[in-house]
C-alpha cells in the first residue's frame, strides 16, 4: 500500500470538511499572527504534517514537522531528555510537553503541536491501553497539554489524534 493511500484511508475515518474546516482556520490564524508552525509527532508518524501540508499555500504558515518515533528521536531531535523519557515513559504528560517546546526550540516557528501515543495493536502497558495519546501545543509562549483515549483500530487511533491535535490548536488559536 503506497504511504499516500494509507494517509487517505486513515483520515478518511474522519469527517475530511471538519480537517479541511480546521485547518483553514489554523491557516488563517497564524497567517494573521504573522506565525509559523511546527509539529512533533510519533504515534501518527508525519499524519499531521502530511495533512497540514496537503493544504495549498502551506509554505506561509508551515515550518517543518518532526517524525520523533523512537525515544532516541526525541532526544536528538527534539533535545527530549532520554532520562526523562526513562522516567516517565515515551507516552507521557512530560515528554509531550518537552517535545512541544523542543519543537519550538529546533524550529523557526513560534507555535507547535505535539502527540506521542499507543496506536496499537501493539504496546499497550499499565496505565497506558491501547488508545492512549497525549497532546501538547505551544502557543502565545505558553505550553498546553491533555491526554485522551480513542476507541478502535490503528488507523481509527491515528486519525482521531490528527483530527484532535489541529481541532485544539484550532481553539488555542482564537
Amino acid at each position: 500500500m503506497s504511504l499516500e493511500s494509507l494517509l487517505n484511508q486513515e483520515l478518511q475515518a474522519q469527517s475530511p470538511s471538519a480537517l479541511e474546516a480546521d485547518l483553514t482556520h489554523v491557516s488563517t490564524q497564524l497567517l494573521a499572527r504573522g506565525e509559523m508552525l511546527a509539529t512533533a509527532e510519533s504515534c501518527t508518524g508525519g499524519l499531521i504534517a502530511a495533512a497540514c501540508t496537503a493544504l495549498a499555500g502551506s509554505s506561509q504558515w508551515f515550518e517543518r514537522g518532526f517524525v520523533s518515533y523512537s525515544n532516541a528521536a526525541k532526544s536528538e531531535l527534539l533535545g527530549v531528555d532520554a532520562a526523562l523519557i526513562a522516567a516517565q515513559g515515551a507516552v507521557s504528560e512530560a515528554v509531550v510537553r518537552a517535545m512541544a517546546e523542543g519543537a519550538l526550540a529546533h524550529s523557526a516557528a513560534q507555535a507547535s503541536l505535539a502527540v506521542t501515543g499507543i496506536a496499537g495493536p501493539t504496546g499497550a502497558a499499565a496505565g497506558k491501553p491501547v488508545g492512549t495519546v497525549w497532546f501538547g501545543w505551544c502557543v502565545a509562549g505558553r505550553t498546553h497539554s491533555e491526554v485522551q483515549h480513542f476507541p478502535g483500530d490503528r488507523a481509527a487511533v491515528r486519525a482521531a489524534t490528527v483530527a484532535h491535535a489541529l481541532a485544539r490548536l484550532k481553539s488555542l488559536l482564537q
